[in-house]
Formats: structure tokens, C-alpha cells, sequence
């Protein structure tokens, strides 16, 4: 299978995305196909020995639109960035608005001014001036029609081809308002050359000018807010771009040599100055510098990097000075992988989405069926062909579906936007929609409750041994051991500036610990069974380390042929914000559960540290996955919170798997989310952002459905009868355009959205 993003022309409504994502579906050999209608893309995945990408334009070309391969590098950190189109829409749709405000003004004055008593010509003035006054409408209409051709070419297009849009209803219900204007303006002239003043005057009241362009400019107008509100909902992918440095200072013979981003190959030594931005991914060889990592990862805290220490492209080296290797380059670094999953998370598609497209796609055929009906309808009752007009006129352009096609990718496209300026990568919509039923999370201990790095928590010494002497045995002993353990004491130590002895006949004991001879004397580091082993010991000194074990401590005792010198626990500590995150979860309802390998009572000494619930412990990690598949058996929709790595089976089991803590490879692969930080409340934060997309979605759906449900009956003139109500067909046309308006100004809310839960 092969996977192909497009971009696609002349689209302008759901109606449009729909029919493409119809038509392209049917192609041999196709599994996937996305449409996204905000962003004029469309994201396949295909056999690429049954399809071509050639097979495939010539399906969305012979549907009536255009679509060419996207090129990949418009969505990397180093080229033009993809958002440069929509900014070319921007601008082309400004041009047209103003062409088209030009012209409709003085069009509506001429035509609206005798009404208001508005000051006008004298040549406009009086029936023996009708033929002035009607041609000269006609004549300001022209530019707006022209300007806005592209309503007319589109839609008598897709009219023709038995699959109509919206600009299909633009078309026909502006062109039988020109069409009756002109028929009109025949009508004057007959009237004049007859004489007969009074048909002269009927048709000079019947001129449809002013609404055909009032209706082309509103719904341009409509346009062109939509298209400034696009530009913002991807406001956070184009902050990311923006962040991308585009050069780089590369050390050659020593001599520091400035180039081009896209110069920078892996394995190229970089300087980095203070002040300046890291270039690409890589590691830190030589120096120290202070990393503002902020724009990626939300947390504000510059972090300390050292030499061995990985550093990420686009973040900035406040102070400091340092040289790196390159690793990471182009399309490889983390920047562009992030931009890539938020582009990609935009561009698919929620299940919401499916009600609103499923609607639009036989929405449009049967509002040109009611038209034709309501005017046929209004005729036969015995209205004159004016009102039936429009009548018609009215239900075509107020009940254009642009209301229910923007009504979902405004929100998910805010909404990983802001989720993904705080580290939170949403990787698809329905991801997404998906987190705002989550009824259980499953949390990994190891990493993701706690640090995940094991650090000396106490040290009990017995027998007028002195800490530091204690610490510069079993410091020595532990310099040698391969276990993982070893490595928080030999920090401890080398943190209190304590030397190290050598050792001899150092012997690692299975399952027991290590011994040698420091100084010729005789000295064990191990376990209580080791200790009971090899030396009578006092109650006191194993109830302190059964102790330090109830407490998920692993306790160390170090001790001579004559003496127990002392006690040192070691633990993998809880992180700060766990509890808080558990808290907030258990306060949205969601029940909580701990996953881990470590033993019963480990786990149960975490458990109460965090007031977690339930806690499943003694787990291998391939047997993770049955777990989370049993909670799901229970009817539970379940997420499952872990560091991506032993936890893979489990994240793609799960409903919404989320990797805690950024870079592996394989945590952007088997998980839903991913989040930049290790920290659980960016969970809480997943869990409230789709929430608060969710139910903006469907405040968008309601109001688009709302609109149409009320206004068609109005424009049909069902209560024209009772209450003489009327729809004018340019109040119909401001309110289409408004109606798109007010979805989208509801999606930007939530750019408000308070990512901090503490």
C-alpha cells in the first residue's frame, strides 16, 4: 500500500469534497481516500500496483476539478512553506471583493435610490428614461459577474455533469435573475415603442440587476472572510515553519563557515552560539548551553544541556556555547516531523465529519428540486412569474451547504493546532474525537507515573561509618557492576565528590549482588538474602530495608565479613504533576489504572503515592496488550499511556494510544497522541482539548442545520400566506454568507482554549 497526498482545485463547498471522495473511491485498488475541503487536499491510500497517481488525477480531473501530487517539500522547514497558497487564495479573493464592491454600489444606489427618495440623475429619473435606468444596471453588473466567473464555470460544470455543488446554486439562482433583467429590458423597449407606459413601469420595478450582483458580492464577501479565517486556523503550523532556521554555522579546519540549512548533511560538526537557533537534531560533543525548548514542547523552563546530552533542531541556546553533531537533517529532524503528523491530522477526516458530508453530498440536488417546485408551485396558485422568481432565486442561494462543510475542519484544524503549539500531536481526527470517550486510561509506571531513572533516595549507616565513607564503598564496588541500579549510586556519589578505589576480585553473584576486595578487605554489596548468607544480622537493620520495600524502595545493604556498614535505597521516583494528573482524570470521571512489571508491592507503594485506583502489576510487556483487550471486552474505551517503546503492542491496541515523552520512532508510529513533555497532565489536556473540540463541532453542525432548516421554509414562502413573510433573495445571499461566517468564528474560539489544567 502506498500512501499520496494531492492538492485539489475548484472546490467550494462539501458537496464537492464529497463527490470526489465518491468518485475516487471507486477506483481498483484504492483503501483510503480523505478529502479535505479547508485545506484543498486530498490524502490516498492506494495498491500502487493496481494505481497510478496518473490514474488517480485523471479520476478527480474527469470529476470536474483539479489535482496535482503535492509536492512533499512544501510541508518540510527549509522550502516554501504549503501555507503560501492559501494566502494566494487570500489575495485573490480580496481582488475580488473590491471589483465587486466597486461595482455593486453604484448599482444598488441606481437601482434602490427612487425608493428611498436617494439623489439621483435626472437621466435615471421617469419613465421616458426607463431604458437609461435598466441598461445602465445591466452595464455595472457585467464587471461583477465577470470578476466572479468562476461561480458560473464551476457550477454549470458539476450542473451538467448530474452531480451540482454550491456554485451550482449561485449560478442558477444569479443567472435567472439576469436572464429576467434582460428580458426585462426588452419588455422597456417594447413598452416605449408602444407607448404602452404601463408595462414600462412594471418592468422597470421588475429589474433583478441589483440582486444578482448584490447576491455574487455577498456571498464573495462570505468568501473572503472564509478564506482570511483559513489562513488563521493554520496559524500553528505556520508558526512552526517560521521557527526553522535557515542557516547554520558548520566548523571546517577549524573555521567557523555559515550555510544554508539545506546544506547541512548528518554527521557535519555545528556550532552553536548563545542567542542563536540549533540548526538540526543532534547531540552536544563539546560545551554547555542553556535550551529554550518552549515552541515545541510548551514547557517554558530553559533545559541544561551537556555534553552526550540530544538537542532538537529550531529551539534557541539562550546562553552558552557549544559544538554538535548532526543527526537528524531535512525531513528527519523533529520539527518537520511534527509540522508533517499536524498537516497529516488535519487533513483526515473525523466520524462526526461523515454525518455533514453523507448530508451535503444529496443536499444540493434536492434544494434545486424544492427551487423548481416552490416556483412552479407559486405560478400555479396564481402569483405572477416575478414572485415565483424569486421565490426560487431566494432557496437557491440561501441554501448553500458551505455552513455544514466547514463545520468540522475548522475545529479539528484549531484544535491540533493548539494542541500541538503546547506538545500535544494529535496524529488524526479521529484520534481525536475519539479521546472524548475515554472511560478508562491505563497508565506504564516506568516513565510515564514515575521518572523513569532510578535515584538514591536514602542512605542509612550503621557502626560509626560516616556517609561519605560508605558512599566511597559501595560507589567503588557499583563502578564495576552492569546492573541498572549501579548507575543512581555512582551519580550519588560522584555528586558528593567522592574518589573511587580500586577494586579487586570483583565477583557479580547472581541474583544475590557483587563483592571485592577494597583496601584487602572483603566487601558485599546485595540483597537480604545475600546479606542472611553470608553474615549474622540484627532484626533491626532487615526491618529497615523491608521498610524502605513497603515504601517501592529497593533496598541495598552493603557490608564486611565482620559488620554491616549500611543501608542505601534506591527508587524510580513519582513525578511531580502524576498525582495532580490522576486527580484531574478521576475528576472528569475517568477511571485509572496502573500497568507495570515491577512487583506487588512496588506497585502498591506507587499506587498510594498517587492515589491511582487499580493496579495491575507482575505484567511481561507482551502480555499488555491482552490487558488493555480485556478493559476493552468490558465495554470500556480505553487509553493507554506509555513510553512507546516496550509499550507499542499495547498503544496500538488501544483505543487512543498516547507516547509520553518525544523522539522514539517507534512512539510516533504505534501511537495515536504523542506528547512532546513526560508530563501526565498534557493527558488531562488531550482529554479536555477534544472535549472542547467535540462539542464545538457539533455547536457548528447544530447552527448549520439550524440555518437551513429555517431558512428554507421562509424562502419557499410557506408563511407568506399567514404573516405575508417573504425572503428577498440579497438578504438571502448575506445570510448564506454569514451562516459560514459564524461556523468558522466559532471554530477560532477555540484558539481560547485553556491548555493548563493547574
Amino acid at each position: 500500500m502506498k500512501k499520496d497526498y494531492f492538492d485539489i482545485t475548484g472546490m467550494t463547498c462539501s458537496a464537492c469534497s464529497a463527490r470526489i471522495e465518491k468518485n475516487v473511491s471507486k477506483l481498483d485498488g484504492m483503501k483510503i481516500v480523505s478529502v479535505n475541503l479547508l485545506k484543498n487536499s486530498m490524502t490516498v491510500e492506494y495498491d500502487d500496483q493496481m494505481l497510478t497517481v496518473a490514474d488517480i488525477v485523471g479520476r478527480v480531473e474527469k470529476t470536474g476539478y483539479g489535482a496535482f501530487l503535492h509536492n512533499a517539500s512544501t510541508t518540510t522547514v527549509n522550502n516554501k512553506p504549503k501555507e503560501d497558497i492559501a494566502v494566494k487564495e487570500f489575495q485573490e479573493m480580496k481582488k475580488r471583493l473590491w471589483i465587486s464592491i466597486l461595482f455593486s454600489v453604484p448599482l444598488f444606489y441606481i437601482s434602490m435610490g427612487h425608493m428611498f427618495n436617494w439623489p439621483l440623475p435626472e437621466f435615471f429619473l421617469g419613465i421616458p428614461n426607463a431604458m437609461n435606468f435598466a441598461f445602465t444596471q445591466f452595464l455595472f453588473l457585467l464587471p461583477v459577474m465577470y470578476v466572479n466567473r468562476k461561480y458560473f464555470k464551476v457550477g454549470f460544470k458539476t450542473l451538467f455533469q448530474g452531480a451540482p455543488n454550491m456554485d451550482s446554486l449561485i449560478a442558477l439562482g444569479s443567472t435567472a435573475a439576469v436572464v429576467y433583467g434582460v428580458y426585462a429590458i426588452y419588455k422597456i423597449g417594447m413598452g416605449l415603442g408602444m407607448q404602452d407606459m404601463s408595462m414600462v413601469h412594471t418592468f422597470m420595478m421588475d429589474l433583478y440587476f441589483e440582486s444578482a450582483g448584490m447576491i455574487l458580492t455577498l456571498i464573495t464577501f462570505g468568501k473572503f472572510l472564509e478564506a482570511r479565517a483559513k489562513g488563521q486556523t493554520s496559524e500553528a503550523i505556520s508558526k512552526l515553519i517560521e521557527l526553522a532556521p535557515k542557516t547554520a554555522l558548520k566548523s571546517i579546519n577549524g573555521k567557523e563557515v555559515e550555510i544554508p540549512i539545506e546544506d547541512v548533511t548528518s554527521g557535519d560538526i555545528l556550532i552553536v552560539k548563545a542567542g542563536t537557533s540549533i540548526p538540526v537534531d543532534g547531540v552536544v560533543i563539546n560545551g554547555t548551553g542553556s535550551v529554550d525548548e518552549s515552541a515545541l514542547t510548551g514547557e517554558s523552563i530553559p533545559v541544561e544541556k551537556n555534553t552526550g546530552d540530544n538537542v532538537i533542531g529550531a529551539t534557541i541556546n539562550k546562553s552558552g556555547y557549544f559544538t554538535m553533531k548532526a543527526l537528524k537533517v531535512g525531513e528527519d529532524t523533529t520539527l518537520s516531523q511534527i509540522v508533517k503528523l499536524v498537516d497529516e491530522a488535519t487533513s483526515s477526516k473525523a466520524p462526526i465529519a461523515k454525518l455533514a458530508d453523507k448530508v451535503s453530498g444529496i443536499f444540493v440536488p434536492i434544494v434545486i428540486i424544492v427551487a423548481l417546485i416552490a416556483t412552479i408551485t407559486w405560478l400555479v396558485l396564481g402569483k405572477d412569474f416575478e414572485f415565483a422568481l424569486s421565490i426560487g432565486i431566494s432557496i437557491l442561494v440561501i441554501s448553500c451547504p458551505c455552513a455544514l462543510g466547514l463545520a468540522t475542519p475548522t475545529a479539528i484544524m484549531v484544535g491540533t493546532g493548539k494542541g500541538a503549539e503546547n506538545g500535544i500531536l494529535i496524529k488524526s481526527a479521529e484520534a481525536l474525537e475519539t479521546a472524548h470517550n475515554i472511560s478508562t486510561v491505563v497508565l506504564d509506571k516506568t516513565g510515564t507515573v514515575t521518572e523513569g531513572k532510578p535515584i538514591v533516595t536514602d542512605i542509612v549507616t550503621y557502626k560509626n561509618t560516616t556517609e561519605n565513607e560508605f558512599l566511597h564503598v559501595v560507589g567503588s564496588l557499583e563502578k564495576l557492576s552492569e546492573h541498572p541500579l549501579a548507575e543512581a549510586i555512582i551519580h550519588k556519589a560522584e555528586s558528593e565528590h567522592i574518589p573511587f578505589k580500586p577494586v579487586e576480585d570483583f565477583i557479580q553473584l547472581q541474583g544475590e549482588g557483587i563483592c571485592g576486595l577494597i583496601n584487602d578487605v572483603l566487601y558485599y554489596a546485595g540483597n537480604a538474602k545475600m546479606l542472611k548468607k553470608y553474615l549474622r544480622v540484627e532484626n533491626a537493620v532487615l526491618s529497615k530495608g523491608e521498610l524502605f520495600a513497603s515504601e517501592g524502595k529497593t533496598p541495598l545493604y552493603v557490608f564486611s565479613e565482620d559488620e554491616v556498614l549500611g543501608i542505601i535505597a534506591i527508587a524510580d521516583t513519582v513525578k511531580k504533576t502524576s498525582k495532580q494528573a490522576v486527580t484531574a482524570l478521576k475528576e472528569m470521571g475517568v477511571d485509572v489504572v496502573m500497568l507495570t512489571g515491577d512487583n506487588a508491592k512496588t506497585a502498591e507503594a506507587i499506587r498510594k503515592q498517587v492515589n491511582i485506583d487499580h493496579v495491575v502489576s507482575d505484567v511481561l510487556p507482551q502480555d499488555k496488550e491482552r490487558v488493555i483487550r480485556e478493559y476493552q471486552e468490558k465495554g470500556n474505551i480505553v487509553a493507554m499511556v506509555g513510553d512507546g517503546i516496550n509499550d507499542a503492542p499495547a498503544l496500538a491496541r488501544a483505543d487512543v494510544g498516547i507516547a509520553i515523552g518525544a523522539g522514539t520512532d517507534i512512539a510516533i508510529e504505534s501511537a495515536d497522541v504523542v506528547l512532546m513533555k513526560s508530563d501526565l497532565l498534557d493527558v488531562v489536556t488531550a482529554i479536555r482539548l477534544s472535549k472542547s473540540v467535540i462539542r464545538n463541532i457539533k455547536q457548528n453542525l447544530f447552527w448549520a442545520f439550524i440555518y437551513n432548516a429555517i431558512g428554507i421554509p421562509i424562502a419557499a414562502g410557506l408563511f407568506y400566506v399567514a404573516w405575508g413573510l417573504k425572503l428577498n433573495p440579497m438578504i438571502g445571499a448575506g445570510a448564506m454568507s454569514l451562516s459560514s461566517v459564524c461556523v468558522v468564528a466559532n471554530a477560532l474560539r477555540l484558539k481560547f482554549f485553556k491548555i493548563k489544567s493547574n
